[in-house]
């Protein structure tokens, strides 16, 4: 009770002061109710990937395509778009105002949905993928924005943490819902499904959140060219959208190759989203955790530390990998992988984000479309090597921890690991 309190008091003075300060409206929601709305629009891809999963094999029939792993473009034609839009919603978020950008990628959204249960081409599929990405960019994109329009530094990661503990359900949630989606219907269904929380938003977002962002407020908004200059010559800001891109083609190269790996290697069959659910959740642990301990020791050092922990955890995935692990190691070994992601990329992303926050749009569109360029490309090639064993995750695994930590060392120096701030 106390630390809701705490954390409603948060959010009652940001409110505050962003109103003293630019004079916007205070939100007309509750505390919680704002991490709800903000944690179903960061989801809203996470859903729509996730719940896919189960689909895939059935989706790979119904088109008839030639090789197995071909039927993981259902995901990267999704990523594909949604890294296009990415670089549209933020900049325009940020000259006219988060909202109206809000509404009309979930607009965008909507029509790509609905495209995608008219089609009988996998090409028109792809396409119709790519536009439901494309519109679900804004809401990824501008929920960041908003929260960063009204917190910063710590207070900044630890709303996101509260977020992403929210929002994290989704992929524990989303494969079992897919799973049962197909028990009463076919393929199709998971995007009537898709289509029913695209209006939710809709209804939810255009009723409960007012404009946040101060360019909408009678003064000249930041050019978009100095606005693109502000955040591309942040070397804080480009060097931890680096190693974010990095971590995020692991958490890619696993949702790409999850459903052959439980399925195909370990033999779960239906009990798959069990499983993929279970490695999944602890993100939610993590982010709660992360939400306790980033205000007492900082962003910096938590995440450096996790970081480590990922990195030494891959290594130790990469080494059995050759003896086929059993199921309850590599699960483990999973989980462990992602309790770390989970400290990482909020505070990660408030780090990129701190200095930001004049064109926070535009930094958010260009660290929303680096990460998911390189999650798709990292994720796509990785997943492209799938042998019918762990082994070529793990690597992929090794291999980008180890990019990811080199890349902060550049930023930070050896002196500036584990700093407490």
């Amino acid at each position: 009770m106390d630390r809701d309190n705490r954390m409603n008091g948060l959010g009652q003075r940001a409110d505050r002061d962003r109103d003293q300060r630019t004079g916007l409206p205070v939100l007309p929601t509750s505390f919680p109710e704002f991490v709800g709305l903000m944690a179903l629009l960061m989801a809203l891809t996470a859903l729509s990937i996730d719940i896919m999963l189960p689909a895939l094999p059935e989706i790979g029939e119904y088109f008839a395509l030639e090789h197995p792993n071909d039927r993981q473009l259902v995901v990267t034609s999704y990523l594909i778009g949604f890294a296009a839009g990415q670089l549209l919603f933020g900049p325009l978020s940020d000259r006219y105002g988060r909202k109206p950008m809000l509404l009309a990628g979930l607009g965008i959204f909507i029509a790509g949905t609905v495209g995608a249960v008219s089609v009988d081409d996998f090409d028109y599929l792809f396409l119709a993928r790519s536009v439901q990405g494309f519109g679900a960019a804004s809401p990824r994109v501008i929920s960041i924005a908003v929260i960063r329009d009204l917190f910063s530094g710590w207070q900044m990661a630890q709303v996101t943490s509260l977020v992403m503990m929210v929002f994290i359900t989704v992929p524990v949630l989303a494969p079992a819902i897919g799973q049962a989606l197909l028990a009463v219907g076919e393929w199709p269904w998971t995007f009537y499904f898709l289509l029913a929380v695209g209006v939710v938003c809709v209804i939810w977002a255009g009723l409960r959140l007012p404009e946040t962002h101060a360019a909408a407020a009678p003064r000249a908004p930041i050019r978009l060219a100095d606005a693109l200059w502000r955040t591309l010559t942040s070397r804080q800001t480009v060097g931890y959208t680096a190693a974010t891109g990095f971590l995020f083609g692991c958490l890619m190269a696993y949702i790409g190759s999850a459903q052959q790996i439980f399925v195909e290697v370990y033999g779960l069959g239906a009990a798959f989203p069990v499983a993929f659910g279970a490695v999944a959740g602890v993100q939610a642990f993590a982010s709660f955790t992360n939400a306790q301990l980033v205000q007492r020791h900082g962003m910096r050092r938590v995440s450096h530390i996790a970081l480590i922990v990922f990195c030494a955890v891959s290594l130790v995935l990469m080494a059995v990998a050759p003896l086929e692990p059993p199921l309850v190691l590599f699960a483990a070994l999973l989980a462990t992988v992602f309790f770390a992601f989970g400290m990482i990329v909020p505070n990660f992303n408030a780090i990129a984000m701190q200095p930001m926050g004049a064109v926070a749009g535009m930094a958010s569109s260009l660290i929303g479309f680096h990460t998911t360029v390189a999650g798709a490309l990292f994720g796509w090639a990785i997943g492209s090597y799938f042998d019918g064993s762990v082994q070529p995750l793990a690597i992929g695994f090794a291999l980008l921890s180890i990019s990811a930590l080199a890349t902060v060392l550049l930023v930070e120096g050896r002196r500036g690991l584990f700093r407490g701030e």
